[in-house]
């Protein structure tokens, strides 16, 4: 990526492309996406350690107010809030009293109070009720269950490098899809499904560095962007696996350097649910050094809806490709 204000010459963000192959005619690409090499990826991102950390949704959604929010993660009811000073809160979302669903209570001056009896948690242990870490990083929040992850605890989830806090514009797309949270993952430990899967996104995508391992377990892929018709943002692009419920996206070169997706799957059931559900938490900070990039965090709140609009479209064609994929584990029809 190119601009003024790093003293290279300036170039378009936008490229016109050529006519291209059709999207028959394009190199298929089922040769190089091996289950194998897959099956490989997911299984050293599910041995990395999570600290039993959990994305339960965007940071805008538990906000100050009078409204808490819920999520169940892993069959846990989970009920977040905000005290005065923004503090988040999170803890079991059942009343310790007689177990009414805390996400429709109230929240009055920074404390939740029941609004079956008005048993009043101010997020401290109270009457049975024991609070669960959470961790805001800005964009998402996190819970960490002991119980649910089984792993040793840690202090703070695995967050990404993201761009600096600021000079981004970020959003958050939620989708929840009948599957398991490493059906997810292995979806985007795929890149070679991008030009055939999503050809109205991608185009001229090749895999130019499988994962070589632990140490160096990165797809690197080239891509182009679709914007309209023939206009495309080229970029490279490196997917990698930080936790075992977590993929990145980070684009490394081309247009907006530095900016990151972030796809996080939270299982919704217990561990053998006959019925598995995920919530995909995908979260889209884009980034540039351009000087009109001002402009677009000045319109964040405008564009954010848009952004969750394209990754709300790819997400129906993915979590379609999760859902296929659990199915056909679950009944012992997939290949390899």
């Amino acid at each position: 990526m190119s601009g003024r204000g790093n003293g290279k010459r300036w170039s378009p963000p936008l490229r016109r492309r050529g006519s291209g192959p059709h999207w028959a005619a394009q190199t298929p690409t089922w040769r190089q996406a091996r289950p194998a090499l897959i099956a490989d990826a997911l299984k050293r991102a599910s041995a990395r350690p999570s600290g039993n950390w959990f994305v339960v949704g965007a940071s805008r959604q538990v906000r100050a107010g009078d409204r808490p929010y819920g999520r169940t993660v892993g069959g846990v009811e989970v009920v977040l809030w905000r005290s005065d000073d923004g503090e988040p809160h999170a803890g079991p979302g059942s009343c310790p009293h007689l177990g009414a669903p805390l996400r429709d209570s109230r929240v009055v001056c920074g404390t939740l109070v029941c609004h079956w009896h008005g048993l009043a948690l101010d997020g401290s242990a109270s009457a049975g009720w024991r609070p669960f870490p959470v961790h805001d990083d800005g964009v998402l929040v996190w819970v960490r269950l002991d119980g649910v992850g089984g792993e040793e605890p840690s202090e703070r989830p695995v967050v990404p490098p993201r761009p600096v806090t600021g000079r981004g514009v970020d959003a958050v797309f939620t989708a929840v899809g009948r599957c398991e949270p490493q059906d997810v993952v292995a979806n985007r430990l795929d890149p070679w499904h991008g030009s055939w899967f999503h050809p109205y996104s991608f185009v001229d995508l090749s895999v130019v560095r499988e994962p070589q391992g632990d140490e160096d377990d990165a797809f690197v892929v080239d891509v182009s962007f679709r914007v309209a018709g023939r206009l495309v943002v080229p970029v490279r692009a490196e997917f990698t696996a930080p936790e075992p419920r977590t993929v990145v996206m980070r684009i490394t070169d081309g247009e907006g350097t530095t900016s990151v997706v972030e796809t996080h799957a939270t299982p919704l059931t217990g561990p053998d649910h006959e019925r598995p559900r995920t919530a995909v938490v995908e979260a889209v900070v884009a980034a540039s050094d351009r000087p009109g990039f001002a402009v677009a965090r000045a319109a964040a709140p405008v564009l954010r809806p848009l952004m969750r609009r394209t990754a709300g479209r790819l997400w129906r064609d993915d979590l379609a490709y999760a859902e296929r994929r659990w199915a056909l584990r679950s009944t012992g029809r997939f290949p390899g």
